[in-house]
């Protein structure tokens, strides 16, 4: 008889939890009926709910609802403007199938348009069909983006499509758990601060993560694939960039142009070029942003697949990464300053390092280099380092970099005569690439994204 009040208590208590998890309150609409009246007689804090149908947009959230719906709710706009507009603080948009955009990208027509008024909205567990752009938060500080399937458009010109999820100047916005595939880019951010892009998975664009102007940010656990370029950061500074997954994007895994004082670690770059090679798409893939020299032979046509392309970027530190299987581990050119590169692994890269510049630049830090999967080095004293530096480049690599139609001569007695003078003469090495304590066996492999199955 004594156990009865405890487990009345304890049910009471259940009672009163389930009480807090739910809404405060909720009102129904079912499929014809007019949402935006629906809306516009809803009190703050009040769930909008749709019930499964076809449901008649737009709508514009101008007060701290939650527009949700139920399996098999579709919200349609008649394809001009966003099918969603959110003006209010603390507004959200759960659980709809949202299509119907229109196709003007000044005025931003989107799946769900978050205003500057917008703060702390949320947008989660959608699925995004066809719009212009999925997700365009405009200056809405705060707002998350969470859990949502993108699919942007295909056909045309790739540059001409809108992008997964776009941000502007909206600091602390976070971007996590997102699947975006076709359009422009995954995730565009511009004239940006603190912002976190984490635990997104990105196929079939132009760029997975386009960073411009933005600062003091996170780009963590994301997995890109089959992409033009996984990761583009632009005119950016303060980033950790940690945990990413490139797996056969056609022309770079990562490219940094003007990206200064981050941290780039522990990510992984899979080089498949061949596999997603897609010559008529060359001219998608945002010239405009495309430093000299980058994604591109001599011919013009599309170069090798790079996992990591370095221009102008300064301060820098790359460590426990992982560049595999590219045509080029690493191309670094432009005045590049006070990096820090060392505790990575180059492997099975056709040329490991490309280095354009007449510096000598030593990649080890602290007594400890990177891995090299070409390096012929022995540890006689079993220390873990080579006992001799290695130089991914010579004399001759330089000639085949200036004048490609070199390479016929590779063969030849005279190449061989030069590049036995440079292993006893190193003096008349040029300026390039040295590792002076480079590891004999890979650091441990940077673990794949979580959720990612290639």
């Amino acid at each position: 008889m004594r156990q009865r009040p405890n487990r009345l208590r304890h049910l009471l208590a259940a009672a009163l939890a389930a009480s807090l998890a739910a809404p405060a309150a909720a009102r129904q609409v079912a499929a014809g009926e007019d949402v935006q009246q629906a809306v516009a007689a809803a009190e703050p804090g009040e769930v909008v709910g749709l019930l499964p149908g076809l449901h008649r947009g737009p709508v514009h959230l101008d007060r701290a609802v939650t527009l949700a719906g139920r399996e098999g709710a579709v919200l349609e706009a008649p394809e001009r403007g966003s099918v969603v507009t959110v003006s209010a603080e603390g507004a959200a948009v759960r659980g709809l199938v949202l299509r119907g955009s229109g196709s003007n990208l000044d005025t931003m027509d989107s799946g769900v348009l978050l205003a500057r008024t917008a703060s702390r909205a949320v947008v989660e567990g959608n699925r995004m069909e066809g719009n212009l752009f999925g997700v365009y938060v405009h200056g809405a500080q705060g707002a998350v983006v969470r859990g949502n399937i993108i699919l942007g458009r295909q056909g045309g010109r790739m540059s001409e499509r809108g992008d997964g999820v776009t941000v502007w100047n909206a600091p602390g916005a976070r971007v996590e758990g997102n699947d975006i595939r076709f359009g422009r880019d995954g995730i565009f951010v511009k004239t940006s601060r603190q912002n976190a892009f984490t635990g997104n998975r990105f196929r079939d664009l132009r760029f997975g993560v386009h960073y411009m102007y933005t600062n003091d940010s996170e780009v963590s656990g994301n997995a890109s694939a089959g992409n033009h370029v996984g990761y583009a950061i632009m005119y950016s500074r303060g980033l950790k960039v940690h945990g990413n997954l490139s797996d056969g994007d056609r022309d770079h895994g990562m490219l940094f142009n003007y990206a200064n004082g981050s941290e780039i670690t522990g990510n992984q770059v899979i080089g498949r070029a061949e596999g997603f090679h897609d010559p008529d798409a060359a001219e998608d893939a945002g010239a405009e942003h495309t430093p000299a020299g980058a994604g591109t032979t001599e011919a013009g046509g599309p170069a090798p697949a790079k996992c990591v392309f370095l221009y102008n970027s300064n301060r820098n530190r790359f460590t426990g990464n992982s560049f595999e299987g590219c045509g080029i581990g690493i191309h670094f050119t432009a005045g590049s300053e006070g990096n820090e590169i060392a505790g990575n692994a180059f492997i099975g890269n056709r040329t490991q390092v490309k280095y354009v510049g007449t510096r000598y630049l030593d990649w080890s830090h602290d007594g400890r280099g990177n891995y090299w999967s070409d390096n012929p080095g022995f540890d006689l004293d079993r220390d873990g380092i080579a006992d001799t530096a290695y130089r991914p480049n010579d004399i001759v690599d330089r000639v085949l970099w200036t004048a490609p139609r070199a390479k016929i001569l590779l063969n030849s007695p005279a190449v061989q005569v030069l590049r036995w003078a440079q292993s006893q003469f190193p003096a008349i090495l040029p300026g390039g690439v040295v590792d002076s304590h480079p590891l004999v066996a890979p650091p441990p492999a940077p673990g794949a994204a979580p959720g990612w199955h290639p």
